[in-house]
C-alpha cells in the first residue's frame, strides 16, 4: 500500500543520508551552483544545525529529570485458602513487597537494582515509572513533581519480555512507534529517518530488514530483540529510562553490549534505572549506584564504588579475594555468610534462623549507617531542584498526546493490516475454507426446490459455520494482544478510541474475502435460486452474520480478558445458540423459548431463507406430482418468512451493541487495570490454542450440520 511504499522509500534514502550527513563535524561549503538569496557560509550554519539537532535527540536529552524516592512501601493482600463452608473465613493476610526504599537518582547516573528472585526490583521498578497498581505509600518526584502526561512522554519503559509483534520488521516496529510517539510538529520523512537513526545507534543495521519472529518461527536473535525494545523507548529522546532485567537470557558479549548502551544514555544527560539479576564483575563496573534488596528491604543504597568498604565496615568481607562484588551482594541478600568456610557451607545453608538473622543485621546496619547520608542526599536533591534556573515548563502548556486522533488511526490501521495479514490468509485458513466450501457443494450438488428440506439445511449451515468459525477467531483478539496494548496505552502512544476502530476497520478486509469466497462457490455449486440478485442477498446476509458474531468474539475477549475463559464461555454460548436457532427444536417450551430472541444465528437462518424462497413459490410434497407452497413447509412455517425487517434490525442491533460493549470493556480494563490471570502475556498458549480451536471449531461444525441434514431426512 502507499503508506508502507513510503516508509521503505523514505527509509532507504535516509539510511545513505545519514552514514554520510548526520554527524557533528564540519561540513564541506556547497558549490556556486546554488540558492544566490543565501550566502554559503548560512547555508553552512543551517546545515550544522539541522544535523547537530538529528544527533542531539540520541545523544543529549534535552530536559534531564532527577527522580527521588523516599519510604516507598507496597503491600498485596494474599487469598487464603477458604477449605469448606462450613469453616470460619480467615483474616486477609498482608504481605509486604516493599518495605521503606529510598534513593536519588540524578541525570547522568546509572542505578543498578540488585537482589534475588522475589526481592522485590520489578515491582519498585513499575512504582518509579508509575504502572503499579494499588495503594503506594511513600513519595516519588520527578524534579520535584509528581507523576503527569508530560512526565510520561519524557520515560521510557522496558518490560522484561520483549512485547513486539512478529511479524514486522525491525525497520517497521521502529517506524510505526516514531510515527506514533513523536511529536506532530515533525514530518513523516523526519520521523522515519528517525527511525533510522536509532537503527544505527543501536548497531541493527543489518538486521533492520528481518522480521522480529515469535513463538511460531523465527526471527531476530534475542539481543537483537533486546535493542529494538530499547529503540521503541529511545524514538522519544526519553528523559528517564527504566529497564527491566535487559540483560536476562542473553549471552556475556550481548549482555555487554546492552549495558554498553545504556551506559552511552546514561552519559549523555539521561537518568537510567535497571534491575539486574547476576551481573559479571565487567558488567557492575558500569553501574554509578547500587540499590540492594532483601525480601523488599534495602540492605544497601549509593555508591558502586563504596559497597565493598561499607559492608567491611560492618563485619563482612569477601571470602576470597577478587571475588565479583554482585555475588558477594547476592549472598548478604540471601543472608549468606560470606566468610564461612567451604566445609560449613551445608550445614549453614541449612539454618534458616542464621539466615534471617543476617537479614535483620544487614537492615537494621542501613538505617543506622546509611539512611541518614541518603535522606540528606535526598534534601540537597530538592534544594537544587527549587533553583531559579531549574523552572519546568507548566503541565497545562503541553497537551496530552503528541498527535492528532486521524494520524494515530492511519498508523494503527496500517501497522495493523501489515502484521494481521499473515494471520488472516495464511495458508491453513485458506485451505480450511476452500476444502469446506468444496465439500458443501459436493453434498448439496444441484439440490432443487424440490429437495427442500435439503436447502434449508444449507441455509443453516450458512449461518452456524459463518457465525461460529468468526466468533472463535475473533474471541483471542484482546487477550492475545493485551500485552502490547498495556505497554503502549502506559506510555501514552495513542487514544484507546483510535486503537479500537482502526482494528476494527483493519478487520473489515482480513474477515470478508474469505466468506466471499466461500458463499460463491457453494453457492452456485448447491443449486440455490440463480439469481443474481438472490445471490448478493445471501451474501451480504452472511456477510452481516460474520461481522455480528465477530463483534460478540471481541465483546466476549474484551470483559474476560483471559483466553481459557473466553473459549470455555464461547462454546458455552455457540452451543446455546445453536440448538435455540429454530432448525433442531421447533416447539420449545414457552419459559425457554425466549432463547432464540438472542441468538444471532437464529435471525441469520429466519433472514436466508426469507430471501431463498418467495411467499407464493411451491415444490413437489406428495406422489403423483402434488405441489405445497413453500411457506407450508413445518420448517418455515415455524420460522415466518414475513419479517424480514425485523431480522435485519436485530442483526444490526447486535453488530452495534456488541461493538460498543467491546470498547466498554475495554476503556474500563484500561482505566482500573486489566484482570489479573494466569494467561498474562502468554502469547504461545493463546496461539497454540487458536490454532486447535479453530481446526476443531471447523470439523464439529460440519460434523453436527451434517448430521442434523441426515435426521431431518429420515
Amino acid at each position: 500500500m502507499p503508506f508502507e511504499q513510503d516508509i521503505n522509500g523514505v527509509a532507504a534514502n535516509a539510511l545513505v543520508r545519514n552514514r554520510t550527513h548526520n554527524i557533528s563535524l564540519p561540513v564541506e561549503p556547497p558549490g556556486s551552483t546554488g540558492n544566490v538569496s543565501s550566502s554559503p557560509v548560512d547555508q553552512i550554519q543551517e546545515q550544522n544545525h539541522a544535523n547537530t539537532v538529528r544527533i542531539s535527540v540520541l545523544r543529549e536529552s534535552l530536559r534531564p529529570i532527577t527522580l527521588k524516592f523516599e519510604d516507598v512501601s507496597y503491600a498485596i493482600e494474599l487469598r487464603e485458602n477458604r477449605g469448606n463452608c462450613f469453616s470460619s473465613p480467615q483474616p486477609k493476610v498482608k504481605r509486604n513487597i516493599l518495605d521503606g526504599v529510598s534513593g536519588v537518582v540524578r541525570p547522568g547516573e546509572l542505578l543498578a537494582m540488585l537482589g534475588p528472585s522475589g526481592s522485590g526490583k520489578t515491582t519498585l521498578l513499575t512504582a518509579l515509572s508509575s504502572r503499579l497498581p494499588g495503594k503506594i505509600s511513600g513519595s516519588i518526584t520527578y524534579n520535584g513533581h509528581p507523576f503527569s502526561s508530560s512526565t510520561k512522554r519524557k520515560t521510557g519503559f522496558v518490560t522484561q519480555d520483549d512485547v513486539l509483534y512478529p511479524h514486522l520488521t525491525v525497520l517497521e516496529t521502529l517506524t510505526y512507534a516514531s510515527l506514533l510517539r513523536l511529536p506532530n510538529k515533525l514530518t513523516r520523512q523526519e520521523k522515519i529517518e528517525h527511525a533510522e537513526l536509532t537503527i544505527m545507534e543501536l548497531g541493527l543495521t543489518t538486521c533492520r530488514n528481518s522480521m522480529i519472529g515469535g513463538p511460531l518461527f523465527r526471527g531476530i536473535s534475542g539481543g537483537e530483540r533486546k535493542r529494538v525494545s530499547i529503540g521503541q523507548e529511545m524514538l522519544v529522546n526519553p528523559s528517564l529510562l527504566l529497564l527491566d532485567e535487559p540483560t536476562s537470557g542473553l549471552d556475556s558479549t550481548t549482555a555487554q553490549r546492552i549495558m554498553a548502551t545504556l551506559r552511552k544514555l546514561a552519559c549523555s544527560g539521561r537518568t537510567v534505572i535497571t534491575t539486574i539479576h547476576q551481573p559479571s564483575s565487567s558488567l557492575y563496573m558500569m553501574f554509578d549506584k547500587i540499590l540492594v534488596l532483601s525480601e523488599g528491604c534495602p540492605i544497601y543504597s549509593g555508591s558502586a564504588n563504596k559497597v565493598m568498604d561499607y559492608f567491611a565496615s560492618i563485619g563482612y568481607k569477601p571470602g576470597f579475594h577478587f571475588m565479583n562484588p554482585a555475588d558477594f551482594l547476592l549472598d548478604l541478600a540471601n543472608g549468606v555468610n560470606p566468610e564461612a568456610r567451604q566445609d560449613d557451607q551445608m550445614e549453614f545453608h541449612g539454618s534458616q534462623n542464621e539466615h534471617n538473622a543476617t537479614k535483620q543485621f544487614l537492615i537494621s546496619s542501613y538505617k543506622k549507617n546509611l539512611l541518614p547520608i541518603l535522606k540528606e542526599e535526598i534534601q540537597r536533591a530538592s534544594q537544587d531542584e527549587i533553583h531559579p534556573g531549574k523552572s519546568l515548563p507548566s503541565r497545562s502548556s503541553e497537551n496530552q498526546w503528541t498527535n492528532s486522533w486521524w494520524l494515530q488511526f492511519k498508523v494503527l490501521l496500517s501497522r495493523g493490516l501489515k502484521e494481521r495479514r499473515h494471520e488472516s490468509f495464511s495458508g491453513l485458513r485458506i485451505f480450511q475454507v476452500l476444502s469446506v466450501s468444496i465439500v458443501s457443494g459436493l453434498l448439496w450438488w444441484h439440490s432443487d426446490t424440490n429437495h427442500i428440506q435439503d436447502q434449508v439445511g444449507l441455509l443453516f449451515f450458512f449461518s452456524i459455520f459463518w457465525g461460529f468459525f468468526p466468533l472463535f477467531n475473533a474471541v483471542f483478539t484482546f487477550p492475545q494482544e493485551r500485552p502490547m496494548l498495556t505497554r503502549e496505552l502506559s506510555s501514552g502512544m495513542y487514544r484507546l478510541s483510535s486503537y479500537y476502530l482502526a482494528r476494527i476497520a483493519g478487520d473489515l478486509p482480513m474477515e470478508l474475502v474469505l466468506p466471499i469466497i466461500f458463499t460463491t462457490i457453494t453457492y452456485w455449486m448447491s443449486g440455490l435460486k440463480p439469481s443474481l440478485i438472490t445471490f448478493l442477498l445471501t451474501l451480504s446476509i452472511v456477510l452481516l452474520n460474520v461481522l455480528v458474531s465477530q463483534g460478540l468474539g471481541l465483546a466476549l475477549g474484551a470483559v474476560l480478558m483471559d483466553v481459557k475463559q473466553a473459549a470455555t464461555l464461547s462454546s458455552v454460548m455457540i452451543l446455546v445458540f445453536l440448538l435455540a436457532s429454530g432448525y433442531y427444536v421447533q416447539h420449545m417450551p414457552p419459559y425457554i423459548n425466549c432463547l432464540k430472541y438472542f441468538s444471532f444465528s437464529h435471525y441469520c437462518y429466519k433472514f436466508l431463507v426469507a430471501v431463498q424462497y418467495s411467499k407464493n413459490e411451491v415444490y413437489e410434497c406428495g406422489w403423483g406430482g402434488k405441489e405445497c407452497r413453500v411457506q407450508d413447509f413445518p420448517a418455515i412455517k415455524y420460522l415466518g418468512i414475513d419479517s424480514m425487517v425485523v431480522d435485519m434490525a436485530a442483526l444490526i442491533v447486535m453488530l452495534v451493541g456488541y461493538r460498543v460493549l467491546a470498547y466498554v470493556a475495554l476503556s474500563f480494563s484500561s482505566c482500573y487495570g486489566w484482570p489479573t490471570t494466569s494467561a498474562y502475556g502468554t502469547l504461545d498458549f493463546a496461539l497454540a490454542l487458536r490454532l486447535a480451536d479453530e481446526g476443531v471449531t471447523i470439523t464439529v461444525i460440519f460434523a453436527v450440520a451434517v448430521a442434523a441434514l441426515i435426521m431431518q431426512s429420515q
